[in-house]
This record gives structure tokens, sequence and C-alpha cells, in this order.
């Protein structure tokens, strides 16, 4: 009965191989926006703006704790 498990799950497997891309919804991006095709340098300098400020807030939050405090 043991030895039977493994060939009832072999004979239920399906031998055909399922389609892939078959969603209608278009070609694949990995952005959720449309990446800008001219403006690369615009889009390089605002990325880089936004992740620099991001970046840089905790660091911004410490020195201003330190300073307060009289440490700095």
């Amino acid at each position: 009965m043991l030895a039977r498990a493994p060939q009832s799950r072999v004979a239920r497997m399906r031998v055909t191989a399922p389609v892939r891309f078959a969603h209608g919804h278009g070609e694949y991006h990995h952005l959720p926006f449309q990446f800008p095709g001219n403006k690369r340098a615009s889009f390089a300098l605002k990325l880089s703006a936004f992740l620099l400020t991001g970046f840089s807030i905790p660091f911004l939050a410490a020195a201003f704790q330190l300073k307060k405090a009289g440490a700095v």
C-alpha cells in the first residue's frame, strides 16, 4: 500500500506544460509607472533627491537632538 503512494501521485500529475505569459495585460514592466524614455537625466535627478532626502532624515534628526542637548 505504501509503495503504491508515489505511483498514484505520478499518475495524477499533469503532463501538459503551463502556458507562459497567457494573461491579457500586455508587456510586463517592473516599475509601477512608465519609465521616461528621453527624460532620463531629469528622472535620475528627481529620484536621487528623493532617496537622499529620505536617507538623510535620521542623521539630521540625530544631529538636531545632539545639538539641542548641548553634546555637540
